[in-house]
């Protein structure tokens, strides 16, 4: 049973999203460097100049924080009809050619079940996109493992109707649970949040990547380890979402060092970064992202504070 009051859970979800915005933003930035090349800029630390721009990957995470806000749940009818209408308004936000797709369906009348289940010859979406979004449900429900899942579920088959994409999203949310709840800044806990992710997780692909990650030390390379497990160059939930935990548990208390690493692998470097943000941010605080990196990041303007 989820024990914290409302507004205490929506803290949480606020700090995860402000990691998750920041982490967009500062990869975000990595795509447009010119006339510096981004392994110019990795190679020697150059934090990307302001403004950050965000992408979907923080549009929808409003979206299912302001839901979280509104309804002290996830309301899959409430949150498809707001990731439609944020995708009517700022269309240019990033937003994949099949999330497109489906939030143009969901705008024009299209129920959500139909519009994200005919994706792909009725397989349904297996992306990352429910992943990117989902820390701030595992921060809020922290308390409710059985909440955090069923949330985070909800919240990604508005898009993914594949298995594989809404495993992808309880992934990232239980990580989000173990940190808010589990984990002590005072003490190393190596890949313990993988494991506690693996014995809550259905056993789709995103989970024997996960298994995988488990076996990397830390101590690998960041790009040694993506080499292995992905970097979200596929911008699947597999190969984007063990990176990100294992890249989060050896970075739980440094969010500066957890971006960088995230991004050195390339791919998938707005996502990856915002996932692992999402995660670090819970362990560090808001004072554990630089000042200088929020104010960097556009603002968010949220209205439901």
């Amino acid at each position: 049973m989820n024990t914290s009051s409302h507004d205490t859970r929506l803290q949480r979800a606020l700090l995860s999203l402000d990691g998750l915005s920041v982490g967009d933003g500062f990869g975000q930035s990595f795509f447009f460097v010119t006339p510096v090349t981004a392994d110019e800029r990795l190679e020697g630390r150059f934090t990307p100049p302001p403004p950050w721009f965000f992408t979907d990957d923080t549009v929808m995470g409003v979206a299912i924080t302001h839901c979280l806000e509104e309804h002290g749940k996830i309301d899959a009818d409430w949150l498809a009809e707001e990731f439609a209408a944020q995708y009517a308004k700022e269309p240019d936000r990033g937003y994949g050619g099949t999330a497109r797709g489906i939030l143009q369906a969901i705008g024009e009348g299209v129920s959500w079940q139909e519009a994200a289940g005919r994706v792909f010859d009725g397989d349904g979406s297996c992306g990352n996109g429910g992943a990117m979004r989902a820390a701030p449900i595992g921060a809020y429900f922290a308390d409710d493992l059985q909440l955090v899942a069923s949330n985070a579920r909800d919240s990604a088959k508005v898009t993914h109707a594949h298995e594989d994409g809404q495993t992808g999203a309880i992934a990232v949310a239980l990580a989000a649970a173990w940190i808010t709840t589990q984990h002590d800044a005072s003490k190393s806990h190596g890949l313990e949040m993988l494991k506690f992710v693996l014995a809550n997780l259905p056993q789709t692909e995103t989970y024997w990547r996960i298994k995988k990650a488990l076996t990397l030390p830390l101590e690998l390379s960041p790009k040694t380890a993506a080499l292995i497990l992905g970097n979200g160059s596929q911008v699947i939930s597999s190969d984007t979402v063990p990176f990100c935990l294992w890249c989060a548990c050896r970075h739980l208390n440094d969010y500066i060092e957890a971006l960088w690493s995230a991004v050195s692998v390339h791919g998938d470097m707005d996502t990856n970064c915002a996932i692992v943000g999402s995660l670090v941010a819970l362990s560090v605080g808001r004072d554990g992202i630089p000042a200088e990196w929020l104010a960097s990041r556009e603002p968010l303007n949220l209205k439901f504070q």
